[in-house]
């Protein structure tokens, strides 16, 4: 990843980045503007909003989406699947390859050509479990 500062952002674009890059987890837009607030105290929540959407049409960052939830930002823009806990909401990066006929069944069922195919799996993770 390159470094922040060479990437010619402003400092409120600097800060959100600088937020999701350093998370451990993938962030709603609420949870990236508390945590630029404490980088950046007078950063508005429409300019954190607008950031996020900047950054990921520049491809520094990814955006996901799951119905009707809130987005999450993800700091890994190449293809990765996911896992979402059904519980608590975690959700965690997986690497993991397809198998080609996975995706030649998916094409064939939904009559797409396939560009890409992603994985979210669904269900409790290791703390919900307990």
């Amino acid at each position: 990843m390159k470094d922040i500062g060479s990437l010619g952002l402003t400092k409120q674009r600097q800060a959100v980045l600088k937020v999701i890059r350093e998370s451990d987890r993938h962030l709603t837009a609420n949870e990236v503007f508390e945590d630029a607030r404490r980088i950046l105290s007078g950063i508005s929540f429409a300019t954190v909003y607008n950031s996020l959407h900047y950054l990921k049409d520049a491809g520094h960052i990814a955006e996901i989406q799951f119905g009707n939830g809130a987005s999450r930002f993800d700091p890994i823009t190449s293809r990765h699947d996911h896992a979402f806990c059904t519980k608590c909401g975690k959700l965690v990066d997986i690497e993991m390859e397809h198998p080609r006929e996975l995706v030649n069944r998916a094409a064939k069922y939904s009559k797409f050509k396939p560009e890409s195919l992603e994985f979210t799996l669904r269900g409790v993770c290791p703390e919900c479990a307990g």
